[in-house]
């Protein structure tokens, strides 16, 4: 019996309405796996954010420790960031590198002064912010001390490269740093690169110079933490997609009945 055009428009639908069905389903599955491990993962986060908050904030509480212990967690590979800490050396205000920011709503820079230690090697010390106006030195000269210093403050991690694209490239000629490039603030000093520590110091809010400035205690600490919200938009999007999916099935039953 010869088939008829009809028949064959029905026996070559069908097989194309299931590949089409079945690559449906797969889709389906797969973005909603893929939405649902997307909030797993903010959740997962989330966890270690809170962990990291809490860390910091007993970091901060803490009795300042001597330089080297910093550094002896440093060298074995340990995390350093905020660990209070106390310092004392002189510092070499010829040297003073300045990174640009803003603080309290003003414009201005973090001034990064070497400070030779007892034992000769040199510590980078972000003695804290001076408005744009009073990055040349002899605008501020009460706040220049001299002789042995001792601080207390936070350590914190150098930057092997520019964090961002979007950061500018520090202008090495007019000492403006827009990232703390620890490379290029020692050898634009002249300073031998062994004898400097390998990580940076910010002084505290207890370290007041005479005349105001540079200003201490400018160390951020707010890290953003937006895991929740990210989670929940994720988890939201997979719950909305099933909403969806039971939403098309009920009016398939409906039009088929």
């Amino acid at each position: 019996m010869a088939t008829t055009p009809q028949h064959e428009e029905i026996s070559t639908g069908r097989p194309r309405s299931t590949v089409r069905t079945v690559a449906t389903v797969v889709g389906i599955l797969v973005t909603l796996a893929v939405l649902l491990s997307l909030g797993t993962w903010q959740v997962e986060r989330l966890h270690w954010k809170e962990a990291l908050l809490a860390d910091i904030a007993e970091r901060r509480a803490a009795d300042p420790v001597p330089l080297a212990e910093v550094e002896a967690i440093e060298r074995d590979g340990g995390d350093i960031e905020y660990r209070r800490v106390s310092v004392t050396g002189t510092f070499d205000h010829g040297k003073e590198r300045h990174f640009f920011a803003t603080f309290q709503g003003q414009t201005g820079f973090y001034v990064y002064t070497p400070m030779t230690l007892a034992d000769g090697r040199v510590l980078f010390v972000n003695r804290g912010f001076v408005p744009y106006e009073m990055k040349d030195r002899s605008t501020r000269e009460a706040g220049e001390v001299s002789g042995v210093q001792t601080v207390t403050g936070f350590a914190r991690t150098r930057l092997d490269e520019k964090p961002s694209a979007i950061v500018p490239d520090n202008d090495l000629g007019k000492n403006i740093f827009y990232w703390k490039d620890l490379s290029a603030m020692t050898s634009t000093t002249g300073l031998e690169a062994s004898q400097v520590l390998p990580f940076f110091v910010d002084v505290d809010a207890s370290v007041e110079n005479a005349g105001g400035w540079p200003r201490g205690g400018v160390t951020q600490f707010d890290l953003p933490n937006s895991h929740l919200q990210y989670a929940v938009t994720w988890y939201g999007l997979a719950a909305a997609l099933v909403a969806v999916v039971i939403g098309m099935w009920f009016r398939g039953r409906r039009s088929q009945g």
